[in-house]
């Protein structure tokens, strides 16, 4: 092999893999309720919130075949999201984000992951607005 030959072709290589990243499917708005926040009230009663996530993942071959067991099942990672988001009771919204970041990584074939979650109604005194984190790590 000619020098240099061996870096094109790690290029060729990097610059394929990134390109089937570049599929993605979107779930929005998925709202849950849980028991996440730093008050004790709200470990207790609770409140609503909700996600957005991006999944990248490659869908050349679903986009052929028009198999469900060849792509993501999207409805399992909703109810991996809603599991989480109604039995955690963590401190804080970006602990809450992290956990369900890293359960998609873990068990679904998603190279990278973007999570959207929002606090609909923090019970913060003179303010009606909401909070929201984003995340957005690789496998």
């Amino acid at each position: 092999m000619q020098p240099g030959v061996g870096v094109f072709l790690e290029n060729i290589r990097q610059r394929s893999l990134a390109l089937k990243l570049m599929d993605c499917i979107h779930i929005n708005r998925l709202r849950c309720y849980g028991y996440t926040g730093l008050l004790p009230e709200e470990q207790v009663l609770g409140q609503w919130f909700e996600a957005d996530i991006t999944l990248w993942v490659d869908l050349s071959l679903p986009g052929c075949s028009d198999l469900i067991e060849d792509t993501l099942d999207y409805r399992i990672v909703i109810q991996m999201v809603q599991q989480t988001i109604h039995s955690a009771r963590f401190a804080l919204l970006e602990r809450l984000a992290a956990a369900i970041v890293e359960a998609i990584l873990t068990s679904t074939p998603v190279g990278k992951v973007q999570i959207r979650l929002t606090k609909l109604a923090p019970p913060i005194p003179e303010f009606g607005g909401q909070i929201t984190v984003e995340l957005t790590r690789s496998a």
